[in-house]
């Protein structure tokens, strides 16, 4: 019977303890001996929500499936493969025991499995993929895609994985940048009520170089900012904004009403954190006085003028400047 392999992850905190003392730990001190627990999910689940008041309800099924697995599901010579951040090493091991509840030598993690570690390899040695998959969310999880890649390491053969070429860097390239997008419009999303977006936009405006300033919502007419270059905003462009915390599509009525809003010299300015349909797109093309800023428009500008922006939206949006692979010249060029 082929035995099964499972990623775990322990916090950084735990540094190299793990590797020197031969095992694998897991929290949830609450719960007290795992294995007195009737074994069913149910059960798990029962107890998590009884012992943690703040538990999320989407998230005790996940780690009731993780205390489950913990348990009873690993088996003694299961493989296992933890990534320890500390040393940036892979490091992979037979189980050696069943569970162990231990508070005496862990209060936080007093969960364990005994571990005899075979090999500790750099990141380098595997395939990007083979990463990713081991860089799951979760806990605890089974391996299944790169199995063959982690058992061939831990048998001290080659993992097949190639040197990384351009394809590769591209495509760590547009995870990261994805993932930061997602993450920039989900924060807007979630953490800022609609007048608050609006507060957001004009602050962005402001950083660009103009005054703007939030419209009294009892009379706004669809208008939501008004920016201006001049501090008392008489010089033209007056530039109306119309703000849309929204992830739906914007369509070509919608637009209409702003247009409808901006009289003669002035520009009107729409932006959403989603898209436009192709009407709405059609009607903008038609109109020199106005312009659609859509989500990924709304991202590049956050880029360009983050510098400038107040504490209150860095830490609304924690950004840091890093560097990640880039497409490569060919040499000569």
């Amino acid at each position: 019977m082929t035995q099964a392999m499972w990623g775990l992850h322990m916090d950084r905190s735990h540094g190299m303890a793990p590797i020197q003392g031969g095992y694998v730990v897991i929290g949830w001190p609450q719960l007290g001996d795992l294995s007195r627990i009737p074994k069913d999910r149910d059960s798990l689940k029962a107890r998590l929500i009884s012992a943690y008041a703040d538990a999320k309800p989407g998230a005790v099924p996940v780690q009731a499936g993780v205390l489950y697995r913990f348990v009873w599901e690993i088996a003694v010579s299961d493989i296992v493969v933890y990534p320890s951040k500390p040393d940036r090493t892979v490091n992979i091991g037979l189980v050696d025991g069943g569970y162990e509840y231990a508070p005496d030598l862990n209060a936080i993690c007093p969960n364990r499995r005994k571990v005899r570690w075979v090999r500790h390899l750099p990141r380098a040695e595997f395939s990007q993929s083979a990463l990713h998959e081991i860089g799951s969310a979760m806990t605890l999880f089974q391996i299944t895609t790169h199995a063959e890649e982690f058992r061939a390491a831990l048998e001290g053969k080659g993992t097949g994985a190639e040197d990384v070429d351009d394809t590769m860097a591209d495509e760590v390239s547009l995870q990261v940048e994805e993932s930061t997008e997602d993450f920039i419009i989900k924060r807007l999303k979630s953490k800022l009520k609609p007048h608050e977006f609006e507060q957001f936009v004009a602050h962005l405006l402001t950083c660009m170089g103009y005054y703007a300033r939030v419209t009294q919502r009892s009379s706004d007419g669809g208008i939501d900012v008004i920016a201006h270059k001049d501090e008392l905003g008489f010089e033209p462009p007056i530039i109306k904004v119309q703000c849309k915390q929204t992830l739906d599509q914007i369509g070509r009525p919608t637009a209409q009403q702003l247009h409808g809003a901006i009289e003669h010299g002035e520009h009107g300015l729409f932006v959403t954190l989603g898209g436009y349909s192709a009407e709405a797109r059609t009607f903008e093309r038609s109109k020199p006085n106005l312009r659609f800023i859509d989500g990924n428009d709304l991202i590049e500008l956050i880029y360009a003028h983050y510098d400038r922006f107040d504490p209150r939206y860095k830490m609304l949006l924690p950004l840091k400047r890093t560097y990640i692979p880039g497409t490569s010249l060919a040499m000569g060029d």
